[in-house]
């Protein structure tokens, strides 16, 4: 019998996932495919054609079954077999599908403070090239992004309604199948959270990964080096021809560090707006989830 996933990280997007994904994918007894973000669960047997400029979800989704099994064969004799596709939280059909095909899986959700969650996924558009406007009027084009098919990372602003997002997977799956875990514990005390993860997963909670993996979290100094340095162009495509990639890599990662500035900031304006429109959902999700958000309550009034 082909290999299949019994337990998915199913969000939130620009909430820590990436750095999960990589601590789980170094526990022995846990298998990860290399792919990060197959989603699946959201866009099977969908023909693609989101109209953002980023257009990488279109050419890189796992939208058939059996291309979704591929992405397991190499597993063995792993106890917990796994994928992070943060789209699950946010899609509307994730859910059920999960349901339909591994319902007694287990469900890794982590949260972070949805105001930061907004700006950081606004930052990360803009650091990578492919956000132009200001935050401010991002946020007034939300909507009309969202009707001209935008894909899930432009929706700063409806990414954050948690509660809404979760009710679905709470009523299909029972409560032990589902682990929420807060962003801000996930990095005040890694090794306390993937222990919980790893007891979860029912592996060796002894386990420690390498920690060292941390998001970019600034600003490039020149977005056209950036952009030189990560995407097809004439010179990275020769560069690439001639040298090593394992070179590449390595001189690339010198530069990206040199060429990375401070990190923007986000309006007081701006995130006194986004708290009182995210704060009655925050304490819904309090009872959802039974975790105290007083802090995120606190930041954001």
């Amino acid at each position: 019998m082909k290999k299949f996933p019994n337990f998915l990280i199913i969000g939130a997007a620009k909430a820590g996932t990436s750095s999960l994904h990589y601590y789980l994918s170094q526990h022995p007894q846990i298998f990860m495919p290399t792919l990060k973000e197959p989603k699946f669960f959201a866009l099977e047997g969908q023909k693609l054609n989101f109209k953002n400029p980023d257009q990488a979800i279109n050419h890189d989704s796992v939208t058939t079954l059996e291309d979704y099994k591929r992405l397991f064969q190499d597993a063995t004799d792993e106890t917990a077999i796994g994928e992070a596709s943060p789209l699950y939280l946010y899609s509307e059909r994730a859910a059920s599908l999960i349901k339909e095909y591994i319902p007694d899986g287990k469900l890794i959700v982590v949260l972070r403070n949805p105001v930061e969650r907004a700006f950081s996924c606004y930052t990360h558009l803009l650091r990578e090239g492919y956000e132009t406007l200001s935050f401010e009027e991002s946020l007034q084009m939300e909507t009309q992004r969202i009707r001209d098919n935008w894909a899930h990372l432009w929706h700063y602003k409806e990414a954050g309604f948690y509660s809404k997002q979760l009710k679905p997977f709470l009523n299909l799956f029972r409560r032990e199948q589902i682990k929420v875990i807060l962003f801000d514990d996930l990095c005040k005390d890694s090794v306390s959270v993937l222990q919980e993860i790893f007891d979860f997963l029912e592996v060796d909670p002894n386990f420690i990964p390498d920690l060292e993996k941390r998001n970019v979290s600034g600003m490039p100094k020149s977005l056209l080096l950036q952009k030189i340095l990560f995407r097809g162009n004439f010179l990275r495509d020769t560069f690439l021809s001639i040298f090593p990639k394992s070179l590449y890599r390595n001189l690339a990662k010198r530069i990206k560090k040199w060429n990375m500035g401070k990190k923007p900031s986000l309006e007081s304006a701006t995130r006194h707006h986004l708290s009182t429109l995210y704060h009655a959902d925050i304490v819904e999700l309090q009872t959802l989830i039974q975790k105290d958000l007083s802090m995120w309550l606190t930041q954001v009034r």
